[in-house]
C-alpha cells in the first residue's frame, strides 16, 4: 500500500483549471520528486497534499486513509511534515523557538527532547545558532532550520517545496545530502523541485508535470537518461 496517493485530482483557481486528472503515488521509504517548470501546477499539488487547497474532485490518501481537504494541523498529527517554499520561519523568534514550534501538536515531552537532541546532531551548525533570531540567518541556515523544525513533528512523510531554491552551491549539496540522510533514517520524502538534474540524482522515482498533467514518470535513473527530460530540463546534455 502506498504511503501517499493522489487519485484523479482536478483543481481550479476560479474558472482556470490547474490540474487535469492528476494521479501519483509515493511509496513508503522512497524519495519521490515532482518536476516541472513555472505554472506547471507543482506548488498547487503541494497545497492539495497539505490541506491548504481542496481539489474540485479526486482524492488524497495517506497510509490508506482518505485525507482530502483535512486541515493542515490534523495532517501534521497524522505524520505529514512540511518544508515550505521560502522556508516560512518565524523571523523574530530564535532558532530554538522555531524548532520547538515544530512539536506544537505533540504531548510526548520526553520524546520531544530526544528528537530535539537528534536534530541538533543532524544539523550541528544550528547548535551554534540556537539563541539567534531566525530572520538573521543565511538562506542555507534558514533552510536547515525549516527542515529541522519539520522533523520535530516526527513525520512519516516529509513534503519539501523547492528545497534548493535560492541557495548557494555549497548549501545545495548539503541540503541534498541531508535529504538522503533523513530518508535513510526512515522518513519518506516527497519533493517539488525545478532543478531536475539535482532532484533525479537523489530520488528513487520521479514525475514530470506539464500544465497540470503528468507527462512522464518512472524510476529516477531512467528519467535522467530520457531524451525528453534532457532536452526540456537538462539543456540537452
Amino acid at each position: 500500500m502506498p504511503l501517499l496517493e493522489l487519485q484523479q485530482i482536478n483543481t481550479f483557481y476560479g474558472p482556470v483549471q490547474v490540474h487535469f486528472d492528476l494521479s501519483l503515488v509515493v511509496e513508503q521509504g522512497q524519495i519521490v520528486c515532482l518536476l516541472g517548470g513555472n505554472a506547471s501546477g507543482k506548488s498547487t499539488t503541494m497545497k492539495i497534499i497539505l490541506g491548504l487547497l481542496k481539489p474540485h474532485n479526486g482524492s488524497v490518501h495517506f497510509d490508506g486513509q482518505e485525507i482530502t481537504g483535512l486541515p493542515t494541523p490534523q495532517l501534521v498529527r497524522r505524520g505529514i511534515g512540511s518544508v515550505p517554499e521560502s522556508r516560512r520561519l518565524f523571523p523574530a523568534m530564535t532558532v530554538r523557538e522555531n524548532l520547538l514550534m515544530g512539536a506544537f501538536s505533540r504531548t510526548d515531552r520526553a520524546n520531544v527532547q530526544n528528537d530535539y537532541d537528534h536534530v541538533l546532531q543532524l544539523f550541528p551548525k544550528l547548535r551554534e545558532r540556537l539563541e539567534q533570531r531566525a530572520g538573521t540567518l543565511s538562506g542555507g541556515e534558514q533552510q536547515m532550520v525549516a527542515m529541522a523544525r519539520a522533523l520535530m513533528g516526527r513525520p512519516r512523510l516529509l513534503c519539501m517545496d523547492e528545497p534548493t531554491m535560492g541557495l548557494s552551491p555549497l548549501y545545495v549539496d548539503r541540503v541534498l545530502e541531508l535529504i538522503q540522510t533523513i530518508n535513510r533514517q526512515g522518513v519518506t520524502v516527497f519533493m517539488v523541485e525545478q532543478n531536475a538534474n539535482l532532484a533525479l540524482q537523489i530520488a528513487h522515482y520521479g514525475y514530470v508535470l506539464q500544465t497540470g498533467s503528468i507527462a512522464l514518470h518512472g524510476p529516477a535513473r531512467e528519467l535522467l537518461r530520457n531524451p525528453q527530460i534532457r532536452d526540456a530540463y537538462l539543456g540537452g546534455v
